[in-house]
């Protein structure tokens, strides 16, 4: 594994006679499956990763956050997880998973190389990638790997400015010690904002509060040892009205009814909502705590005036601290976004072996959030990218020496 560049400030030549590397960037789980799936094929990939590690958004996470996805079906290709790390991999495991991953399959990386912007090299024949250093590094082919969870995105409050407590994203909560005996509003019922809540109370919170705009389906992760995750992988193929139909005598039985505590059941179908973007809440302590009322279910945040924060119904709160755990942007824009491969959303157009008919040779992956697990999906998407760019004839890629 490389820690810099052989020549970090030389342009590689822009002529199509070149064999140039195919470049992924960002050295997180879906840009490492793909370099090694490339590798496997006796092409030479480069990662490049912004920050001076791989796994960087991993290390980001919060200390108690575990997958919600088995160990067995969040390896990536080539290297199974070890059976030590038990069934449900907690986050330290997946940081030490990607680091040993990247080393024993001798994948070429290059740490603190943040680009900028992809153009088409001027022959037509690849892509110019911008990066920091003013370097300009010539690819046969893209890979685009930043990650789902690459910005924080924060809601743009009116007279957030005036809130006199503390005020975090997500993204910077790490544990709940700093919150014992505080109150603490949590905003967002998604499956970071559902954790951290459960994390703060049985942290020693003084009171917890979720804001919730939107009810969410909430599943249980596991039945009678029956992982959700199988029963997505099962059903994700299946027409999504039918699937909702299917899952909601499976809610009823499984889920108590927590209207009476502010959370009703969905009027939406699960996997409508799905297709929507809005991936079930797995259960990891949040049906107890909230029929306990350890965790309180408000409105959601309507502004913050006069240092408290007003949710939609009227209601006034003064909690000691606010966590914003409102997602994040994928922040594309920049990058790529001149090329006309993104939606409207922000989202690229395709992904995995699909490449834009007007980009040929960019890719992406990691940018979905399937039911079936992220981990899985992007251990697919890296083999078949590599089998795609691996027969495309009109592309001179760099090849590994034999050994």
């Amino acid at each position: 594994m490389a820690d810099t560049p052989q020549h970090p400030d030389r342009p590689a030549p822009d002529h199509a006679l070149t064999d140039r590397p195919v470049y992924v960037i960002g050295g997180g789980p879906g840009g490492l499956s793909v370099a090694y799936a490339l590798r496997a094929r006796g092409l030479r990939a480069v990662v490049l990763e912004k920050s001076d590690r791989v796994g960087a958004s991993w290390r980001r996470h919060y200390d108690r956050l575990h997958l919600h996805t088995t160990r067995r079906l969040s390896g990536l290709p080539g290297l199974p997880m070890p059976r030590r790390f038990g069934r449900w991999v907690s986050r330290d495991d997946v940081v030490r998973y990607l680091e040993k991953y990247a080393e024993h399959h001798d994948l070429e990386i290059v740490t603190g190389v943040e680009v900028s912007r992809v153009e088409p090299s001027p022959d037509g024949s690849g892509w110019l990638l911008r990066a920091t250093g003013g370097r300009e590094l010539s690819g046969a082919a893209v890979v685009v790997a930043t990650g789902h969870n690459h910005t924080p995105r924060i809601p743009d409050w009116p007279g957030r400015d005036s809130y006199s407590g503390e005020f975090l994203h997500a993204g910077e909560y790490r544990n709940p010690a700093p919150y014992a005996g505080r109150e603490v509003l949590v905003v967002g019922a998604g499956n970071t904002g559902a954790e951290i809540a459960v994390d703060l109370v049985e942290g020693g919170a003084s009171r917890v509060r979720l804001a919730v705009r939107t009810t969410p389906h909430i599943v249980r992760r596991s039945t009678a040892g029956w992982p959700a995750q199988f029963t997505s992988i099962l059903v994700r193929r299946l027409p999504v009205g039918l699937v909702d139909r299917l899952a909601r005598p499976v809610a009823k039985l499984s889920v108590p009814d927590l209207s009476a505590h502010g959370l009703p059941r969905p009027a939406t179908g699960l996997y409508s909502r799905v297709k929507e973007g809005a991936i079930p809440v797995l259960d990891v302590g949040l049906i107890d705590a909230v029929r306990k009322g350890r965790i309180e279910i408000v409105a959601a945040v309507d502004c913050f005036e006069d240092g408290k924060v007003v949710l939609t119904d009227g209601t006034r709160l003064s909690p000691d601290a606010v966590i914003a755990a409102t997602g994040y942007v994928r922040a594309l824009e920049d990058l790529v976004g001149h090329l006309g491969v993104l939606d409207a959303r922000g989202k690229p157009v395709v992904r995995g072996a699909r490449t834009p008919a007007h980009a040929s040779g960019l890719y992406f992956t990691g940018y979905t959030n399937p039911i079936s697990g992220n981990l899985r999906e992007m251990a697919i998407d890296a083999q078949k990218i590599a089998k795609a760019i691996a027969g495309d004839g009109s592309r001179r890629i760099a090849r590994l020496p034999m050994p």
